[in-house]
């Protein structure tokens, strides 16, 4: 497996992102997406991984395995992650396109640090039950990007 390590314009503009566009493939071979809430984890090889909560939010299923996303990703983990930044100045448009491998955390398997960084990063989840509830681990394989990332 090819593990793509971010370089820093990159992972600069991943972190700062509010929310990311997750794309899966259902059974029958047809592109789901979803926005997410997610945080980045750096693994041991130095590669990064993208931790995405399916959390309290209403939902159409209220079993989250049952969720679209959640049986895509069992069926066929490779996934797509989009993020961008929209301006008026057409100058300032930029985005991220990570593709990898997707899996599926046991609830309580997030890492303590992931459900802190996720709740400083979004206050909404204070009272969520991250810990108790599965997540989504994606292990980033590709990076591509468009425009200046690190523009302000």
């Amino acid at each position: 497996m090819f593990v793509t390590r971010l370089g820093s314009a990159e992972h600069a503009f991943l972190g700062a992102a509010r929310r990311a566009i997750l794309g899966t493939i259902d059974p029958a071979g047809l592109p789901h997406l979803v926005p997410i809430c997610f945080v980045v984890a750096e693994d041991p090889d130095g590669g990064h991984r993208l931790l995405t909560p399916i959390d309290d939010k209403p939902k159409i299923a209220a079993d989250p395995l049952a969720l679209a996303r959640v049986r895509d990703i069992r069926a066929r983990p490779d996934v797509t992650v989009l993020i961008e930044r929209w301006d008026e100045d057409w100058s300032r448009l930029a985005w991220l396109r990570l593709t990898g491998r997707a899996t599926l955390l046991e609830p309580d398997a997030l890492p303590v640090e992931a459900i802190a960084a996720l709740r400083f990063k979004y206050p909404q989840y204070a009272s969520h039950r991250l810990e108790d509830r599965p997540s989504i681990s994606i292990t980033i394989e590709r990076a591509r990007s468009w425009g200046v990332l690190d523009q302000e």
